[in-house]
């Protein structure tokens, strides 16, 4: 008796203990890989409405023999009772034996004593049926329930990944941003560009004068150049419309001699 206790708590130790270590190895797996666990628990759900959806068909098409066999067996009862008013005036014309009437009438009270049972095995039939019915519009419906639950729980796992591979990125950028924040004073290869661009700038200052220096000489010579030609030429910008035909004539130098000779 005590090692039948014994072996009894054994069992009930070994199934609590092994089934809520089963338990955490599954939530284990469902948290490492998410939509693999949901896929799978989606075909479980599946494979139960399929098997109780296989036992559903199976029970309509026994449901349809019960009831078909309460239809004949009525509609021989039916007959046999019409049958049997014509029975006994053949039977007493001599047309037909007592002992054929007396199986005639054997099977027809067999036949209504039957009839109960086919209907109570019909009735059973209809029960069995559409408590499966109901179990498959339950199961279809937790599926149902199942995917659009699933979907969302999809799009949040979607949607939460893509806010981390944001702020992964963001985060990247800063680091990106002080990385280049700190080479600013520290990068011996910016130092060296930025020396070799004031060193170009020095450089081009420097030849700029040389070549200011360079250049004043033929500015000056233009200058004077400009003088001497101003001075070969006069302005002409006050000159009358009769000094300039005489100018272009050639008749500027003699005006005064004609002149003078008129006032002679």
């Amino acid at each position: 008796m005590s090692n039948s206790n014994g072996w009894g708590l054994t069992a009930r130790l070994i199934s609590k203990h092994f089934g809520a270590l089963g338990d955490r190895v599954s939530e284990a797996i469902a948290n490492f890989d998410p939509e693999t666990a949901t896929e799978a628990d989606r075909d479980r759900l599946a494979d139960s409405l399929r098997a109780t959806a296989q036992k559903l068909a199976a029970a309509r098409g026994a449901f349809d023999k019960e009831a078909a066999d309460v239809v004949k067996l009525r509609q021989l009862i039916a007959t046999d009772e019409q049958a049997a008013g014509t029975l006994a005036d053949r039977l007493a014309s001599g047309k037909i034996s007592e002992a054929t009437i007396t199986l005639f009438c054997d099977e027809l009270e067999a036949n209504k004593q039957r009839l109960p049972q086919e209907l109570q095995e019909e009735a059973d039939a209809r029960q069995y049926m559409d408590e499966l019915q109901t179990i498959v519009d339950a199961l279809s419906k937790q599926l149902a329930e199942f995917d659009s639950m699933a979907k969302k729980a999809m799009q949040a796992l979607a949607s939460a990944r893509a806010q981390q591979d944001l702020q992964e990125l963001r985060a990247e950028r800063q680091a990106q941003l002080a990385g280049l924040s700190g080479m600013r004073g520290n990068s011996s290869a910016l130092n060296a560009l930025t020396r070799r661009a004031q060193t170009i700038s020095n450089e081009a200052a420097g030849l700029k004068i040389v070549t200011d220096i360079g250049q004043r000489p033929y500015e000056q010579a233009a200058e004077l150049e400009a003088i001497r030609k101003s001075m070969s030429q006069p302005g002409l910008g006050s000159e009358s419309a009769l000094a300039r035909l005489q100018r272009l004539s050639g008749q500027q130098a003699a005006a005064p001699a004609a002149l003078e000779m008129s006032k002679s």
